[in-house]
């Protein structure tokens, strides 16, 4: 399930609310929603539920992460238009899905290590994701405002974060895929990453749920590579690395999929080239069709 939200802004000193346009980007360039948290969010401690998950994206895709954002910003979170993003087929309970991941998120909190640079003293940060929520039924939306705890880390960022596309985490359906591919994300410029096993664990928060290595790997890691693999712009593959007898980290090695080949545009020497004699300009789509039907083809990954 999937939500969309339209952001606002409330001043007290007026009673009527200011609609910001970014509200209206969201059908025609969804494509273009893009995701940008800081680095400390990224590995922080938490655990949310898949519904959770994309109310949390869906608002954060909203914000303009290089401008200031304060408590007083508020998130308009629809269910009407949860079909057209992510293809569902049963709409009948949207609103209610929506409801009830809204009031688990608001008792859930987020656990940030080392979250001030600028005071080391500091070793850990909890704090709650939103701050409160207005219910409005009968248009099925909910509006959701973000802690101020949390703030620091989705907004005025100008370093230490990762940004990626909604669309690319929008069908997934294991809870842990969302946070894998975050994580993997995070070092798209080196294309690996070693994970301590313990690290993640503590992070997923599944250190008494999987104890066993084998449980781990194919109730956590397995199913969510799977998907970043079927669904995002990833391929991802991993392995694992010992220390005497005992796997101590997860190995992950990572690229960006193939992207289709841009088509060249001709120039008139090149279509010239390429016509019989006596032809026209007027045959260029006869010579690029040539053109690219003589080009090699590209072998797949495998």
């Amino acid at each position: 399930m999937y939500f969309i939200c339209r952001c606002f802004i409330f001043k007290s000193e007026y009673s009527q609310a200011i609609s910001f346009s970014c509200r209206y980007i969201i059908l025609e360039n969804k494509n273009h929603l893009t995701v940008v948290k800081s680095n400390k969010v990224i590995e922080a401690s938490y655990l949310l539920s898949l519904s959770e998950q994309r109310v949390l994206l869906a608002c954060i895709a909203q914000i303009d992460s290089m401008s200031e954002l304060t408590e007083q910003y508020q998130f308009e979170v629809s269910a009407s238009e949860i079909v057209d993003l992510v293809g569902l087929d049963n709409f009948s309970n949207a609103y209610r899905d929506l409801k009830k991941a809204a009031e688990k998120l608001y008792d859930r909190s987020v656990t940030i290590d080392d979250p001030d640079p600028e005071n080391p003293k500091i070793a850990q940060r909890k704090t709650r994701w939103i701050s409160s929520i207005d219910y409005i039924p009968r248009e099925g939306k909910l509006v959701l405002s973000f802690a101020s705890g949390i703030i620091p880390y989705i907004s005025k960022l100008s370093k230490e974060f990762t940004k990626y596309k909604l669309k690319h985490v929008a069908r997934f359906e294991s809870i842990y895929s969302i946070r894998l591919y975050e994580l993997l994300v995070q070092w798209s410029s080196t294309g690996e990453r070693e994970i301590e096993v313990e690290w993640l664990k503590n992070q997923f928060q599944v250190s008494n749920k999987y104890s066993r290595l084998g449980d781990l790997k194919r109730r956590v890691i397995e199913p969510a590579i799977a998907e970043i693999n079927e669904h995002s712009n990833l391929w991802v593959k991993y392995g694992q690395r010992k220390s005497g007898r005992t796997v101590t980290h997860f190995q992950f090695l990572f690229g960006v999929k193939d992207q289709p080949k841009q088509r060249k545009k001709l120039t008139d020497e090149e279509i010239n080239r390429l016509a019989k004699p006596g032809e026209t300009s007027g045959s260029r789509y006869f010579c690029e069709s040539l053109f690219w039907a003589s080009q090699p083809k590209q072998a797949a990954k495998t």
